[in-house]
């Protein structure tokens, strides 16, 4: 029943083909060192727009969003109005608000806010999000459904009150989270295709650290980081052994994960029955490896292959060594020999003139 259930759940996940805008705009109090407001878009998780409403900053992070505020006067308007005034204004009024709430007169603090859409790329649906947070806490969520705010904080229960009276402020909210930011986003697919839409495979090598270790199955170079990775024995997904690592960003944007796999107690022979499976969404065809004793890279073999150098270097330096003092040797045979004759003519010359008959 587990394994049925994991793998509905795979089905589902790895079938979905899901795209999202997220504006992250952060307010700080009582910090020197940064600015009051920061304004950053996330469409699929890449950085399209940086604000500082503060210090006046509007910056495109990528050229596809340049050419939207060139090409569409009226998206640049927009962005310029919420980072200069309209969030500033916001941020200013609600924290000065939550210090009383809160009965707070210095110290550093933060409020948070995170709004935008989930489009399915398969089905069209559409969900909208929005929720605030003040010093890294849940503080007032959005409820699309009844439109409505949930405050799970009790001293959040006068600004729900207060914001759930603002009719013309709640029916702005739900036109932009059902129409206005889905339609932003397909927009941004549409100009940012070549990086929000591409799809990149992973190189799969099998790593191992020392004989005793974990196989690990790794994956990297990926795109987009919608992906599964899982260990099969004669064909069936397995669980037992296996942990599972997070996918990780690389620094170019793409994507690496790892499944390891406990090898203590498997045989030799039965290594064959095993293989790494990696899956990216979107994609029809899996990267199978096989679990091959010859196709792990692995540590220890550079341990050999430096105990091996070691050897030969000092295997070289005997013989040269050996050669060295050979030389030497024959130079002073040589040397010997040479001097050898002048003391024998030394000598008899020496005698001659000791000798009184002479």
């Amino acid at each position: 029943m587990k394994t049925l259930l994991l793998l509905l759940l795979f089905c589902r996940v790895s079938s979905t083909v899901k795209h999202s805008l997220i504006y992250y705009v952060t307010g700080f109090s009582g910090v020197s060192n940064l600015p009051e407001l920061l304004v950053v878009v996330m469409a699929d998780d890449i950085q399209t727009v940086y604000c500082d409403g503060i210090n006046r900053i509007l910056e495109p992070k990528v050229d596809w969003q340049k050419k939207i505020f060139e090409n569409d006067p009226q998206q640049l308007k927009m962005h310029t109005h919420y980072c200069f005034m309209h969030y500033p204004d916001l941020f200013k009024i609600t924290m000065f608000s939550l210090k009383q709430i809160f009965n707070q007169s210095e110290g550093v603090h933060t409020l948070q806010l995170m709004k935008g859409c989930e489009w399915d790329e398969e089905t069209g649906e559409n969900r909208g999000f929005m929720q605030y947070s003040y010093d890294g806490e849940d503080l007032i969520v959005f409820n699309l459904k009844t439109s409505t705010w949930i405050a799970p904080k009790p001293q959040a229960v006068s600004t729900k009150m207060k914001w759930d009276s603002d009719i013309a402020r709640i029916k702005y909210y739900e036109k932009f989270l059902t129409q206005i930011c889905p339609d932003w986003l397909k927009m941004f697919l549409h100009h940012g295709n070549s990086s929000l839409l591409r799809t990149a495979l992973p190189s799969v090598s099998l790593l191992q650290k020392t004989p005793s270790s974990p196989v690990s199955c790794h994956a990297t170079g990926f795109y987009p980081d919608r992906a599964m990775m899982f260990w099969r024995k004669d064909g069936e997904e397995i669980h037992e052994g296996v942990e599972h690592g997070e996918i990780l960003p690389n620094h170019n944007g793409s994507f690496q994960m790892n499944v390891d796999l406990d090898i203590s107690s498997v045989s030799p022979e039965d290594w064959r029955r095993y293989d790494c499976v990696f899956h990216l969404s979107g994609v029809e065809d899996d990267i199978i490896t096989k679990l091959d004793e010859t196709q792990i890279r692995t540590n220890w073999e550079k341990s050999e292959n430096m105990t091996s150098i070691i050897i030969i270097i000092s295997a070289v330096v005997v013989v040269v060594v050996v050669f060295a003092a050979a030389a030497g040797f024959m130079v002073h045979r040589k040397k010997q020999d040479q001097k050898a004759p002048l003391d024998n003519e030394d000598s008899s010359e020496l005698s001659e003139r000791l000798d009184p008959e002479t």
